[in-house]
C-alpha cells in the first residue's frame, strides 16, 4: 500500500510547506488571470476573434448582450468595441463554453473591461439570465441602471428592445 503522507511516521517540513503554499499560489493566480490573446476581428459588440499563439478563439463577452445587426445601436456597439480593443493585446478569462462552442469571457485591455465598458457607454444590457458571477454582475447592473437613468446610449430611445426579446421575433 501507498502512502502520501504517513502522519505517524512523518512530518511536513518547513521547505515542503513552503513549496506546497507557492504551488496553490500560482495554480490559483494563473486559473483568476487566464490568457492573452491579440484582438483580430470584432464580429460584433460582443463577440470577438482573439489570435492565442497559433489558434484563432471566438469569445463571447460575458454577462452582457449588445444590439442585433438590424436593431437599433447594433453598430454603433461594433463600432464602440472596434475603436477599444481591435487590433490590441487583450487578458481573456474563461467562464467556459456556450452552446454554439465560443469561449465565453471576461475581456480586459490596458486595465479596463470591455464587458463593463459597453454597459457603461449605453451599448449593451447586463444579460441577467446567464450573469450570476459577484460582485462583477451587481456592478454591471449599477452600470446599466445609471446609463438608463443618465440616457446614455440606446437609453436614448424610450423603449429599447433587448436583443434576447428582439432574436425571438426575427424566428
Amino acid at each position: 500500500m501507498c502512502h502520501f503522507f504517513d502522519y505517524k511516521k512523518q512530518y511536513l517540513s518547513f521547505s515542503g510547506i513552503f513549496l506546497l503554499l507557492n504551488f496553490f499560489i500560482l495554480f490559483n493566480v494563473s486559473i483568476c488571470y487566464g490568457w492573452d490573446g491579440y484582438v483580430v476581428k470584432v464580429l460584433d459588440g460582443d463577440s470577438l476573434r482573439i489570435k492565442k499563439g497559433n489558434t484563432i478563439i471566438e469569445v463571447r463577452l460575458y454577462g452582457i448582450d449588445c444590439p442585433e445587426y438590424g436593431q437599433d445601436f447594433g453598430n454603433r456597439a461594433k463600432r464602440f468595441s472596434k475603436k477599444e480593443v481591435a487590433h490590441r493585446t487583450v487578458a481573456v478569462q474563461s467562464m467556459g463554453k456556450d452552446s454554439y462552442g465560443r469561449t465565453i469571457g471576461l475581456v480586459t485591455y490596458g486595465g479596463k473591461s470591455i464587458n463593463r465598458q459597453l454597459v457603461k457607454a449605453g451599448m449593451a444590457w447586463v444579460y441577467t439570465r446567464y450573469c450570476h458571477k459577484k460582485p462583477f454582475c451587481s456592478d454591471l447592473k449599477k452600470l446599466e441602471n445609471r446609463a438608463r437613468e443618465q440616457g446614455i446610449g440606446l437609453w436614448q430611445q424610450k423603449a429599447p428592445i433587448p436583443p434576447w426579446q428582439w432574436r425571438r421575433t426575427k424566428k
